[in-house]
């Protein structure tokens, strides 16, 4: 029987912690073992920039798939699936020689885990009321910044102790624990039976829309791209995320081949910056609910967050042009803080805007999108360290873009409410 104070929605928020945290463990792994890689298989900055890159693109392309899935079948099934899928292509990983082994890996990995975030933003929307929204996405989110900021240092002494290989098999049995955890413990919350009564009165009474009792959707998932808002949203995530995929792509490689730092010295300054974007996460979650509680304005309460976060990070483009580490690290600490502050609400605007039944796919629509600047900036980078034989210019049009980022968020993204079929576009 369920208590009558059930607490089950905070366990489900672990959860979706932690499949992020996997999420981007293995995603990182890469990362921190270019260097190294580079060096074993002679590979050049612009063939492991198109290496990086090449998870991206399978990623934003199936954004759109995976969220669709999650709404029509149920994000239980879907993230299993995804999980699983993800944690077998990293191991693979290990398995590849070439550059081109390197890419087909990649590509696979992408695949799996296109799904984790579309299927995090439903489960928010049908587990959470609205004025919890911004702790849960903030919590989930941080996630990211947990798995690149251990993944430095675990995949750096994994890699001292056995190898890069090593490091691959090692983080993607991890993904397979937790899907064994997920399947024991997640339902939705009608289904649930430790849910009590009074916890789904709660979650229910809560909600401007009421997310997954029933599996209508009131449009295609193609109709919702007409809408400015759902624009507003690709386009400023897309900002973002060329920025914040610096640090998950070549920022080891800028520390050790830039900076002089050894590999050791990178395992410890490489987490830096995604440990301090824990705070600004957790800070922007609470703060959005803060202000939405307070004033009832959810423009207000996602704004604060999105516009002055990206123009705090625009701070990474000052870092290429100090010479001391110690400023350039305060620098890039600076920038992520305020590209998780503005990450808490991002993922805030699916559940936000989407009609009801359609978190997913719209969180899907958005990640596409936004991912096309994971694509473009470790190839655009890559290309800039090979003609200037310097980070500095990379740098510099990451802070453009968090910018421009800004003003979309501030000018492009209108009043913030469900869309609904008969609202003008």
């Amino acid at each position: 029987m369920p208590k009558q104070n059930s607490r089950v929605r905070f366990h489900i928020a672990i959860l979706m912690l932690f499949a992020i945290i996997i999420n981007y463990l293995d995603r990182t792994v890469m990362s921190a073992a270019a260097p190294i890689i580079a060096t074993d298989l002679n590979i050049s900055p612009e063939a492991m920039g198109w290496i990086m890159s090449a998870f991206f693109l399978s990623y934003a392309c199936c954004q759109i798939p995976a969220g669709f899935l999650a709404d029509r079948f149920g994000q239980r099934k879907t993230l299993a699936g995804s999980v699983t899928w993800w944690s077998l292509a990293t191991g693979a990983t290990a398995l590849a020689t070439t550059p081109i082994g390197f890419i087909f890996a990649r590509v696979f990995m992408g695949v799996g885990e296109a799904a984790a975030y579309p299927c995090n933003g439903g489960i928010t929307a049908k587990w959470f009321p609205d004025r919890e929204r911004g702790r849960v996405t903030s919590l989930f989110d941080s996630g990211s910044r947990f798995g690149t900021a251990f993944a430095m240092p675990l995949v750096v002494w994994i890699i001292a102790c056995w190898g890069w290989h090593a490091a691959f098999f090692i983080c993607g049995g991890l993904g397979l624990i937790w899907v064994v955890w997920w399947l024991c413990v997640y339902q939705d919350p009608e289904q649930h039976p430790k849910i009590s009564e009074t916890e789904l009165k709660y979650i229910r009474d809560g909600q401007v829309k009421k997310e997954g009792i029933d599996k209508i959707q009131p449009m295609k998932w193609y109709q919702l791209l007409k809408y400015r808002n759902v624009v507003a949203m690709c386009i400023g995530f897309f900002m973002l995320n060329y920025a914040v995929y610096f640090f998950i792509t070549w920022f080891p490689t800028y520390l050790m081949k830039e900076r002089g730092l050894s590999l050791t010295e990178m395992g410890f300054l490489a987490m830096l910056p995604p440990l301090c974007g824990i705070i600004g996460q957790w800070v922007g979650g609470w703060l959005t609910d803060f202000i939405y509680i307070k004033t009832n304005n959810i423009n207000v309460a996602r704004k604060v967050n999105l516009v002055c976060g990206m123009l705090v990070a625009t701070s990474i483009s000052l870092a290429g042009l100090v010479d001391s580490i110690s400023v350039m690290m305060m620098l890039l600490c600076i920038s992520y803080i305020g590209l998780a502050f503005a990450g808490s609400a991002i993922w805030c605007l699916p559940g936000d805007i989407a009609p009801r039944n359609m978190t997913s796919v719209l969180g899907g629509i958005q990640n596409t999108v936004s991912n096309c600047g994971g694509i473009l900036g470790p190839i655009v980078t890559g290309y800039i360290i090979g003609a200037t034989g310097s980070f500095m210019y990379a740098l510099v049009v990451s802070g453009g873009a968090c910018a421009i980022g800004a003003l979309v968020y501030l000018l492009v993204l209108k009043d913030i409410k469900p869309i609904t079929v008969n609202e003008s576009i």
